[in-house]
């Protein structure tokens, strides 16, 4: 039975990992029957099933001063409080409209009840639960615990309130095992796993520039070898592992290019890799500012890129991250079958290493093994076919839209029963 059912969150629009799987589930609930809306602080979807609210953004001037009044410190202004709760009522007041609007029989939080990145959109939700009993799914990515950043802050009433909420209409989604794990002993929460996934099934997108086009499009030679960054320039990405790399290899035709940009988590850690590589002697190349969604249009350029365009045309992927909640670059890098380079971080470990994935696997930093493993990928190209084959065979199995379609089938059973599926 078909439902209307909105996505709630600060933002979907862009190449951030919630705004991509978000649209995801949105196109596998579609294809199960339900209708879509969508409400948010930005957003990129057709005005005709969607609700604007800039408050629920998290780089708003209200947010902006709210974050940077509670960090640091364990005394909050009532100042703050009130702007907390004025905020939220206007959020709030969106909300209730947006679910008049549409008719919603469900909402879908994503992330936006797992990390405070907007108190006063979480606060404002969780009282609309409480005061409807609407049934969610709270989509958790990452939480407020697994951020340095949010460990001494003036926000613990807020956030034992709804971050995430305890209430009996809310089922919790988690993308890895260990966030499973601590929601429980944090919170006492109970929750289904759900990792993220790609649509294994389809063939490779493409915009039907080759790769001639390409090259001339983004400035580089048909000899140069791309390694690509897929990640935004935060220092968790652990992009100065990506610069060594480059360096210790000596192959000039090798070009290091990053795909995102240092988004909400300012210049510091940006300024500090364009120091790094320039003592290192290696050019990256940013080419964010020349990638596009694939629905929008923006003058000056002949051909329109996503970052789906770029990886049919990379020669090899890092993925030095120190921290991922899931890990989408590595799920994009197997589905194009391309060699990847991986920092054994902690979700990899748990949930995607046994699995069987070949990779190159560093711990911590590159060591001389890494380096000539990778020398080893590159020049071998038997070697490198039957590891993208391998990992393009796991990742089919284990993390296509058919599992995604499989565990949201059995979780909308769990609201609705079997035959309101």
């Amino acid at each position: 039975m078909k439902k209307r059912m909105g996505f709630v969150g600060t933002r979907f629009s862009g190449l951030d990992g919630v705004s991509l799987e978000a649209v995801k589930w949105a196109h596998v609930l579609e294809e199960m029957g339900n209708e879509i809306f969508w409400f948010g602080g930005e957003l990129d979807k057709d005005l005709d099933k969607s609700m604007l609210c800039p408050e629920a953004h998290f780089q708003s001037l209200d947010i902006d001063e709210i974050k940077s009044s509670i960090s640091r410190t364990y005394k909050r202004s009532p100042h703050i409080t009130a702007m907390i709760h004025e905020v939220k009522d206007t959020i709030k007041k969106r909300l209730y409209e947006f679910i008049e609007k549409y008719s919603l029989e469900m909402l879908i939080a994503e992330n936006c009840l797992s990390i405070p990145m907007n108190i006063p959109l979480g606060v404002a939700i969780t009282e609309i639960i409480a005061e409807t009993a609407i049934p969610v799914i709270a989509h958790h990515h990452d939480f407020s615990w697994e951020r340095d950043r949010y460990l001494h802050n003036a926000a613990g009433d807020y956030l034992s309130m709804a971050f995430p909420p305890s209430l009996p209409s809310v089922k919790h989604v988690v993308i890895n095992t260990i966030a499973q794990t601590e929601l429980a002993a944090r919170k006492g929460l109970s929750s289904i796993v759900i990792p993220n996934v790609l649509d294994f099934s389809r063939g490779m997108p493409s915009n039907g520039a080759g790769r001639e086009a390409f090259l001339e499009d983004f400035g580089f030679s048909e000899d140069d070898i791309i390694f690509l960054q897929p990640t935004r320039i935060v220092a968790r990405k652990g992009i100065e592992h990506a610069v060594e790399l480059v360096r210790r290899l000596q192959d000039p035709r090798i070009k290091l290019v990053i795909t995102h940009s240092s988004s909400d988590e300012g210049l510091e850690y940006y300024n500090r890799i364009i120091n790094f590589a320039k003592n290192q002697g290696i050019d990256i190349y940013f080419i964010n500012n020349k990638l596009h969604d694939p629905n929008q249009y923006r003058q000056g350029w002949e051909r329109i890129y996503t970052i789906w365009d770029v990886y049919p045309y990379v020669d090899f992927v890092t993925y030095p991250s120190s921290f991922e909640g899931f890990g989408n670059a590595f799920l994009e890098a197997i589905y194009f079958k391309k060699p990847i380079l991986v920092n054994r971080y902690s979700i990899f470990i748990a949930d995607i290493e046994p699995k069987g994935f070949r990779t190159v696997s560093m711990d911590g930093f590159i060591s001389d093994e890494v380096v000539e493993h990778v020398k080893k990928v590159m020049n071998d190209e038997e070697y490198r076919v039957m590891m993208s084959d391998v990992n393009f065979r796991l990742g089919k199995a284990h993390f296509s839209f058919d599992i995604l379609r499989r565990d949201l089938k059995s979780l909308l059973a769990s609201f609705f029963g079997v035959n309101g599926v």
